[in-house]
Formats: C-alpha cells, sequence, structure tokens
C-alpha cells in the first residue's frame, strides 16, 4: 500500500456490515471509511453487532450499547484527528492513521468485544452458545483482560483465582477455561495472537468430576412411570419425556430435535446411526417398546417444552413419587446408561449408544456399579454375620 498520497479531496463515515455477512444470528463488523481522492480504506473497530442492534449509526439493543456507542465515538475523532493532520500537512498516510487509531482501539475492552462476536459466529447450537455467553459477563467482572496484551498466563491465573473465590465447582471453573481456550485458538488462527497461553498451561485445569453419578434405581425407575398424573397437563409431559430419555438415552437437545424419519425399521424396532447435536460424535439409538409407547402416544413425534420448565416440572415429580434423588433431564440419561450396564450390556457398547467420544466417559458409570456391588457385599456378609450368629445361639441353647 502507498504511504504517502497528496490529498485532493477526503471524506470519513461509520459502515456496518460491508462484507454483508450479518443475519439474524451472524454479527457484521462496524468499520471507518476513509476516501481519499475517491479510493476508501477501511479501519476496523473491534466492534461486531447483530442487524437488530445497529440504528442510525449507533448501537442499540444491547446492555452494553453505552459503553460501545462511547467507545466508537472516540475511536471516530481519533479518525477525525488523524484526518485534520492529512489535511494540514497535504499528505495521507493510512499506515500511520491505523496504526495511531488501533493503539486508541487497544486500550479499551477490544479483546472482550471481540470474544462476544466471536461467540454469536461460532457453528455450534444454541443450547453450546449459551454456555459460552456467560463468559463475557464473567470476563467484564474480572477486569484483568481488557485488552489483547492483558492476555497472557499470568492473567489466566489470575482469571482462574477469580473464579474460585466466586464459589464456583470445579467442573463450572473448569467450563470457562474451556470456552475461553477454543476462542484463543481462533484468535491465534485470524492473527491476533501469536500463541495461546494456555498451550503452557496443559493440564493445569482440571474439570472435577463428580465422585458420584446419580441415577435412578429399577424401583424407582417402575414407580416413576407407574405415576397417574392429569391428562394433558404439563406434568404429564414433562413424565413422558423423562421416560423417553429414560429409555433412549437422548441428552435434552437431542431428544427435542428427534425425528423418527431419521430411524429405520428393521422389522423388529426403529433404528439410528446418528451424530450428537451438541458434539458432532457418532451414536447408535434403538427404540425399545416403553420409548416406542410414548412416540405412539404422541403420534410418532415428541412434543417441545422449554428445558427450563421441563426441569422445574421434574422437580415436582421427583417428589410426588417419593424419589430422594433431585430429577433433571440428564438424570434421564445417567439412569439409561446405569439401567443398560448393569443388565449385561457391554461397556462398549453403552458407549457407543451415548454417543461418548471415548469409553473414558463411559467407564465413570461402570465405577459407580462397582460401589454398587460392593455395597451389595457388604448387605450379604452382614446377612451371613447374622444367620451365623443366631446359629450360634441356637446351638449354645441346645447345649
Amino acid at each position: 500500500m502507498c504511504a504517502h498520497i497528496y490529498i485532493k479531496m477526503i471524506t470519513t463515515k461509520i459502515m456496518f456490515d460491508r462484507r454483508k455477512v450479518a443475519n439474524r444470528s451472524v454479527p457484521g463488523a462496524v468499520e471507518i471509511r476513509i476516501t481519499a481522492n475517491r479510493k476508501s480504506y477501511y479501519i476496523a473497530t473491534g466492534i461486531s453487532v447483530l442487524p437488530s442492534q445497529w440504528v442510525a449509526a449507533q448501537v442499540v439493543n444491547r446492555m452494553d450499547a453505552s459503553e460501545l456507542n462511547k467507545r466508537l465515538a472516540l475511536i471516530y475523532q481519533k479518525v477525525m484527528e488523524e484526518v485534520n493532520i492529512c489535511i494540514e500537512s497535504g499528505h495521507f498516510n493510512i499506515d500511520t492513521i491505523k496504526k495511531n487509531v488501533w493503539a486508541l482501539a487497544e486500550s479499551g475492552p477490544y479483546f472482550i468485544d471481540w470474544i462476544e462476536g466471536q461467540i454469536d459466529m461460532l457453528r455450534i447450537s444454541e443450547g453450546t452458545r449459551k454456555h459460552y455467553r456467560p463468559l463475557v459477563v464473567r470476563l467484564v467482572e474480572f477486569g484483568g483482560m481488557k485488552n489483547w496484551q492483558e492476555v497472557t498466563v499470568e492473567n489466566i491465573y489470575a482469571f482462574d483465582a477469580w473464579l474460585h473465590k466466586a464459589n464456583l465447582s470445579d467442573a463450572g471453573v473448569y467450563n470457562y477455561h474451556k470456552c475461553l481456550k477454543a476462542l484463543l485458538n481462533r484468535a491465534v488462527e485470524f492473527g491476533r495472537l501469536d500463541r495461546n497461553p494456555y498451550d503452557r498451561l496443559k493440564g493445569k485445569f482440571k474439570r472435577g468430576e463428580k465422585e458420584n453419578v446419580e441415577y435412578l434405581t429399577e424401583e424407582e425407575m417402575r414407580n416413576f412411570e407407574t405415576m397417574i398424573l392429569p391428562l394433558g397437563s404439563p406434568l404429564e409431559l414433562a413424565h413422558d419425556l423423562f421416560v423417553f430419555q429414560m429409555w433412549t438415552g437422548l441428552p435434552y437437545s437431542d431428544m427435542q430435535s428427534f425425528d423418527i424419519n431419521d430411524y429405520k425399521w428393521d422389522g423388529m424396532r426403529w433404528n439410528n446411526n446418528g451424530k450428537r447435536i451438541k458434539t458432532g460424535v457418532p451414536y447408535v439409538s434403538s427404540i425399545l417398546p416403553p420409548a416406542l409407547h410414548i412416540l405412539e402416544k404422541y403420534g410418532m413425534k415428541i412434543p417441545r417444552m422449554n428445558n427450563a420448565d421441563y426441569n422445574r416440572h421434574l422437580k415436582a415429580l421427583g417428589l410426588m413419587a417419593g424419589i430422594k434423588t433431585r430429577l433433571h433431564s440428564h438424570l434421564a440419561r445417567h439412569t439409561f446408561a446405569t439401567y443398560m450396564l448393569r443388565n449385561g450390556v457391554k461397556i462398549e457398547n453403552v458407549s457407543k449408544m451415548l454417543g461418548h467420544t471415548n469409553i473414558t466417559q463411559t467407564q465413570r458409570y461402570a465405577k459407580v456399579l462397582a460401589q454398587s456391588v460392593h455395597e451389595d457385599f457388604d448387605m450379604i456378609a452382614e446377612k451371613l454375620s447374622t444367620k451365623k450368629s443366631k446359629q450360634n445361639k441356637k446351638f449354645n441353647f441346645k447345649k
């Protein structure tokens, strides 16, 4: 690019979505166009918003709209200052303008804006996107990584310590690190960073698995399935959805996207080799009789229910059924896995049914069953001890 141009005429304008990529779910970039001698140059502002969030060259319908508009005004003011310098000198230098404007942009919360924009652009399900969005709030509250220069190993450690002080579980903290690491990999790919700080932190932040995986016993499964509820009520619908999950092992998102047309009838039952919506991992599914009963009840379709409402109704159903374990949508999946293993299905096959990326994920269910076996041994040992004690008393009585 030519560094110096003799100025005849120069204009500036704030532009939105110049590349025409924005839609209902994909944001467009806000840029500043400088036209010098009929040739246009574009300066990135680091701000990306959805079309519904951009009206009359202003950011709207966002909690941080005021902050972004102030930042945009500052950047535009800086552009005008640089342009005026060019006009006074009679020479236009786009490289100098960009360097000075970007220096100002970097001093603001540009990094967090970029993170938020990338979350909207990720090719993931909306359910997964909901796990990413709280990261923006946490980064703003943390306040230690506002610009790219502050994205360091030291500040990643500081962010981890700050998250733990917020009384989050190890699994919750791990999820924030997982989301941030994935986004920083994109930053490296796009040239924003030379290296992902997480590359130097392999194995430092761990998920912290639960010691116990909760599931329903076979007796609790029967008690739940045989509940009598008001016909057509939300409670009945939540009950039926849980039973369907309990006998298919499908997570909530896949259950709500269920389509019988994805399955094939083999003369005995409906089968499907599909892919998990959330992870894209292949899984094997077959509609067992209890699940088929639910499908037939609703015309071979699965009714829709908001996840929050679903879990709220499940909590009430658990209390009504006298089940001590708190019911939630994922508990049905745990119940399916443990039921299959308990009834002799190979762990490799259960892993395929669940759509796990590797068998290690499935082994935690086997550990639960191993603990259950130990408890059964304890129960039998106690019974044998009681029986032997009674026999000794009887023998002593005769003697």
